[in-house]
């Protein structure tokens, strides 16, 4: 997948965002229901089976993508949405996200960053940025995080604001246009309506907001995230190797020495 998206993007610059945390517990402190179900007893949600079938396969991972020169960033206490986010805005120039996380859509910036988001594998990817958003959400195209807040979301165990979902949420953020404004029309109003249910629920959106918010501005130390174009090591074929990689590794490291396109 990894070599299909450089062969296709010719990216100057390349890194994978490391999950330190996957559940850290500031975000659980503020919302107790946070992914709660993927580490309950038994849990079949598709995160814990993947989560779980990957555990034992990330360390050899990490390992060929180090030999191979690319960069795995994490930063400790954050999960790696927030990584992507800092370092998305760090960028010099445009951006290409890749990622099947829905959360990410808050980061797209038109026109330097944008969201690309697997269709089928890496062969078909949906570019999402602003014109997108709002076509298919009908929201603002920087929206994205406002709406998931007063939606909800049941894959990372987000309740939303009761009574409010995906119609009503788009609705009232078609109207106002933020979610600060939407709180500001519901403490002045009379109580009815969505509004009403905004009104009584601030506390839930206070917390939601640092929850779901990804911070652009953690403190990772700077690196050199500069795509390497030579060839791996010839010891990262034999290491490839005796994981059963060597057709993928050979790939990638074709993908990464190809000659830049004309743009």
């Amino acid at each position: 997948m990894l070599a299909r998206l450089v062969a296709d993007n010719d990216p100057d610059f390349l890194a994978c965002a490391d999950d330190r945390d996957w559940r850290p517990e500031w975000r659980v402190e503020l919302i107790s229901t946070y992914k709660t179900h993927r580490v309950a007893p038994g849990s079949e949600s598709p995160q814990a089976t993947a989560e779980d079938a990957l555990e034992h396969q990330l360390p050899i991972l990490y390992e060929i993508l180090e030999a191979c020169r690319i960069p795995i960033v994490g930063f400790d206490g954050y999960e790696a949405e927030d990584v992507i986010g800092t370092l998305a805005h760090r960028a010099p120039g445009p951006v290409r996200i890749v990622s099947g996380d829905r959360d990410l859509f808050q980061l797209v910036a038109d026109p330097k960053i944008v969201v690309l988001y697997p269709k089928r594998g890496v062969s078909e990817v949906v570019k999402v940025n602003g014109s997108y958003i709002e076509s298919k959400y009908g929201i603002p195209g920087n929206a994205y995080a406002d709406f998931a807040i007063m939606r909800g979301d049941p894959s990372d165990g987000l309740p939303g604001v009761p009574g409010i979902g995906e119609k009503t949420a788009a609705t009232l953020l078609a109207k106002y246009g933020s979610l600060e404004r939407i709180v500001e029309a519901a403490i002045t109003g009379d109580g009815a309506g969505a509004l009403g249910k905004v009104k009584m629920n601030l506390d839930y959106l206070d917390r939601a907001v640092k929850v779901v918010t990804i911070p652009t501005d953690l403190p990772i130390p700077d690196a050199d995230l500069s795509r390497p174009r030579e060839a791996p090591p010839a010891d990262v074929l034999e290491l490839a190797e005796t994981y059963g990689l060597a057709g993928p590794v050979r790939r990638l490291a074709a993908a990464l020495t190809g000659s830049p396109r004309e743009t």
